[in-house]
């Protein structure tokens, strides 16, 4: 256990000062737009409950409208989270020529994403969709907000790729990294990451928005806090992959892994517990609590989006628990067997030459 606050297991301290001033700023930029990712995410997610709403009411062409106006909230959740992974992408490879490559196709992803944005509310304004530039719904001033809030993606991504190698040549990154993914894993493993960076966006902006929408005072208290710490978990453990176990040491990590996800599979279980014994002693808590919180759990009574929830941590702990002891399995033999077996290999040519 005492490997998991070692700091020789971590890349930081091998790092220059330099290399640390970028390191450090990455970490700020992978911060913001993770919390950035989570307010669009959560716009979009009311807007898609409106729709499919609509849909199950019948009013399909409501669905329709719904969707047409909100669509901006949908291109700059996705551009939000597209930049955030790229961002992902370019620190931890360790490849200068894939570094270059996934930096110009996450440029013109984005670019799309924002310039589609910004001629859809343009075209929609002056064809009737919107009554004005600033219609008061979602924010005061939507859709016009989601123009401004693409800008600075589009200078970023435009400079990225115009100068991107330029720039590279200028000012090398030394990147503290993981090895590449193996090829034929790498689609599982970004899917994996994707779906659960989803989850832990979700379960941030529900941790922050509960916090303010929960009434803890009128019933139903156990729940809701059980609600609040299952959001939380999600978010801490994503964050811990994130910003801890990314940058411990490649040779370090067998010695590290099996440890945290001891930890994480205690932390996720008693969260678990917690939760469903809450759930069980007050049954009405979901449709009076967590409806409000979990627009895609459109069945409150049900509770789909927080049993997956739930679920998740427990999941991504066992993943990392069977993946540490694969890692200890392959733990390279002691230097002493080596050198054992090596002797007498390099005494045979001393034999020979003395014959």
């Amino acid at each position: 256990m005492r490997n998991l606050f070692n700091k020789e297991n971590f890349l930081f301290p091998t790092l220059d000062k330099k290399q640390k001033i970028q390191a450090w700023v990455l970490f700020a930029l992978m911060a913001l737009l993770f919390i950035a990712s989570t307010f669009t995410f959560v716009n979009m997610l009311y807007a898609f409950t409106d729709v499919v709403g609509s849909i199950v009411s019948g009013s399909i062409d409501v669905a329709f409208k719904d969707l047409r106006r909100s669509l901006p909230l949908f291109l700059i959740f996705f551009m939000t989270l597209w930049t955030l992974l790229a961002l992902h992408a370019f620190f931890r490879n360790v490849s200068e020529e894939k570094r270059m490559r996934s930096l110009k196709k996450c440029s013109i992803v984005v670019l799309a994403f924002a310039g589609v944005n910004f001629f859809y509310v343009c075209i929609s304004r002056f064809s009737g969709g919107y009554s004005s530039f600033a219609e008061g719904s979602p924010s005061p001033w939507f859709p016009l907000d989601t123009i401004i809030y693409s800008l600075p993606f589009i200078l970023v991504a435009a400079i990225a790729l115009l100068d991107g190698k330029k720039i590279l040549k200028a000012y090398p990154y030394i990147v503290p990294s993981r090895g590449p993914v193996v090829a034929r894993a790498r689609f599982v493993y970004c899917f994996f990451v994707s779906t659960w960076m989803l989850f832990a966006i979700y379960g941030f902006a529900a941790f922050w928005l509960g916090l303010f929408c929960i009434d803890f005072i009128h019933g139903h208290f156990a729940y809701a806090l059980a609600l609040l710490l299952v959001f939380f978990v999600n978010a801490l453990f994503f964050i811990a992959w994130e910003f801890y176990y990314n940058d411990v040491k490649a040779e370090k990590r067998k010695d590290v892994l099996l440890p945290l996800s001891l930890v994480g599979l205690g932390v996720s279980l008693l969260t678990a517990i917690f939760f469903f014994v809450a759930l069980g002693t007050d049954k009405f808590a979901p449709s009076n609590i967590g409806f409000g919180l979990q627009p895609i759990a459109f069945a409150a009574s049900i509770n789909i989006a927080t049993l997956l929830l739930v679920l998740v941590p427990v999941i991504v702990s066992i993943v990392a628990l069977i993946k540490g002891l694969i890692l200890r399995k392959k733990r390279p033999e002691a230097p002493e067997v080596q050198k054992e077996e090596a002797a007498p290999e390099e005494a045979k040519p001393e034999a020979t030459s003395e014959k």
